[in-house]
């Protein structure tokens, strides 16, 4: 519950990152099968409750577009994973949040809502495979308002939206969630109390001391994540 707590509060401040930090953390912790849907819960709560903290910049306007295109990808990245085999997902994981922190991200032509249906097709269906992709629509959010409290809590609505069809994708493929509600509840918990932290934290620590420090540890976890099905 610690690591939720930080990492929630850590993307509290900075608007993602808390969502890489945890999944990475994941790994041996839970059976390969749990991690992304029960990740996909936590980050639900996490993002949810920090929107809700921010509800005044909320742009209820970016939400029909990247739904439509969040729904189609959650299809698409589902019928991915009902085919790859289990026992290689952390190593999948760590290669993708590797790519995510250090390759330059695709750019989304335009701003508009066809850009913002791209980009809930792709991040949803790369998310059933990755779990966290929060960076991912950053440089869009960007374009349309350069404010941080906006892009905070625009990240944190349109990242509710990808896991919970997410979670819904997850259900259809046959994932039983019932065994994992107290840890869900317990985890839900604890990234909501982060966010209320990181949300109060946000005016006082300057961005850019994070992104060295961030860098470094989400990719010590994603080496880590990678060399686990080879020493299991």
């Amino acid at each position: 519950m610690p690591v939720a707590f930080v990492t929630s509060a850590i993307a509290g401040v900075m608007g993602l990152g808390g969502g890489m930090l945890l999944i990475a953390a994941m790994p041996g912790l839970l059976p390969a099968q749990a991690i992304i849907p029960v990740h996909a819960f936590t980050q639900l709560a996490s993002n949810a409750s920090r929107a809700a903290f921010g509800w005044r910049d909320i742009a209820w306007s970016i939400v029909p577009a990247f739904a439509l295109g969040a729904i189609a990808g959650a299809w698409g990245g589902g019928e991915i994973y009902g085919q790859i085999d289990l026992f290689w997902l952390p190593a999948i994981i760590g290669v993708l949040i590797l790519l995510i922190t250090w390759v330059p991200l695709p750019q989304v032509p335009g701003g508009g809502q066809l850009a913002l249906a791209v980009l809930g097709f792709y991040q949803t269906g790369l998310g059933m495979l990755a779990g966290a992709t929060g960076p991912l629509g950053a440089s869009l959010l960007l374009r349309r308002n350069q404010e941080r409290d906006w892009v905070v809590v625009n990240t944190a609505l349109y990242m509710s939206l990808n896991h919970a069809i997410r979670l819904a994708a997850f259900a259809m493929l046959g994932f039983s969630f019932g065994p994992w509600w107290p840890l869900m509840l317990a985890m839900a918990a604890a990234v909501i109390a982060g966010s209320w932290v990181g949300t109060r934290m946000r005016g006082l620590i300057p961005q850019r001391n994070f992104a060295p420090l961030f860098k470094t540890l989400v990719s010590v976890l994603a080496l880590r994540m990678i060399a686990m099905p080879f020493f299991s």
